[in-house]
């Protein structure tokens, strides 16, 4: 139990973010979220604005804040391609200045920190399955790059703040993550399969839909950032957190078919830049560190997040999308 534990999540109101401060509060802790709604919305916790335990404050991790807690989890950054390549500069600095900033907060305060960082950080990888000891093949100057480089910029700042200041900084490595609360245009495949399937338009591959990649439910993710976050000073990582049960994006697309019953098709588009063609992860270490495994497999995780989509699109509103005009990729 967290009880009088006084925990910030940033990007609280995000996709991960709200279902981290909804697990943070029923463990008892007092949960800061902050957000500037960029890709986020207040729908995903509305439903913990009436417990006195939660406190919301609308604010931009590029600038810096002053409040007290124990505990930071840094989940801010923009996690979709359409959403991160939307304004890359901005990215960038979400990544690089925010992290300086909560870095800054957790010295000043004594706290524990967690950094949400991405199997991106691997690029388009050339071992396989992705272990925490590769380096990564990784564009510095593509499309992706603003997210990419700006959260193994993070990670590199985490680090030096651990051999400089002794900080108790956490890195996880979060792989392909989906579940209820994804935003239905963040261009994502898993959000994107189900909302053509269920509007019955065809379902969108991007190059011959053999791509692979690896699906962890939300609720297995978010058990995983808390074990990570409960390790003692001798555990900074970088640990994956993600399933390593390996699917391709025609597989995906057919199990979403059958799950929704719908008669879409499938139509195929050329590749984007830098889409990596394999992503799994090693987990071995997750195993060791925090006697961590994923328990949802992906038909189940698809069958609840199915019904939450479903149950959005029948409330007929769903979140605005950014910027309009949002191209969908298989990231």
């Amino acid at each position: 139990m967290l009880a009088g534990t006084r925990i910030l999540v940033t990007g609280g109101a995000g996709f991960l973010g709200s279902h981290l401060c909804e697990r943070l509060l029923n463990n008892g802790a007092e949960v800061l979220c902050v957000d500037n709604f960029f890709s986020s919305t207040r729908h995903n916790i509305s439903h913990l604005l009436g417990d006195r335990r939660f406190e919301l404050l609308r604010h931009d991790v590029t600038f810096p804040l002053y409040v007290e807690v124990d505990e930071i989890y840094n989940l801010a950054c923009p996690a979709s391609p359409v959403h991160y390549q939307f304004d890359p500069v901005q990215t960038t600095k979400t990544s690089v200045i925010g992290a300086i900033n909560m870095l800054g907060l957790a010295k000043r305060r004594k706290a524990k920190i967690l950094q949400a960082s991405t199997s991106e950080v691997y690029g388009d990888p050339k071992i396989h399955p992705q272990t925490e000891g590769y380096w990564g093949n990784v564009n510095p100057v593509g499309v992706r790059s603003c997210y990419d480089e700006g959260k193994r910029c993070a990670e590199t700042l985490f680090f030096d703040y651990v051999r400089q200041h002794a900080l108790q900084a956490k890195v996880v490595r979060i792989f392909n993550t989906y579940g209820p609360r994804m935003h239905p245009n963040d261009g994502r495949v898993v959000s994107n399969f189900i909302v053509q399937a269920l509007k019955g338009e065809d379902i969108t591959l991007y190059g011959d839909g053999l791509q692979t990649r690896s699906f962890c439910y939300v609720d297995d993710l978010v058990d995983g950032l808390m074990r990570m976050m409960a390790t003692g000073p001798e555990e900074n990582g970088p640990i994956n957190i993600g399933n390593p049960a390996e699917f391709t994006i025609r597989e995906l697309a057919l199990l979403v078919l059958e799950l929704t019953g719908s008669k879409a098709r499938l139509v195929f588009r050329a590749l984007p830049s830098d889409d990596p063609k394999q992503r799994q992860p090693d987990i071995a270490r997750a195993e060791a560190a925090l006697g961590w495994r994923p328990n949802v497999p992906l038909r189940e995780g698809l069958v609840k997040t199915i019904a939450y989509f479903e149950a959005t699109m029948r409330r007929n509103a769903p979140p605005t999308a950014i910027g309009g005009g949002l191209r969908v990729v298989n990231g």
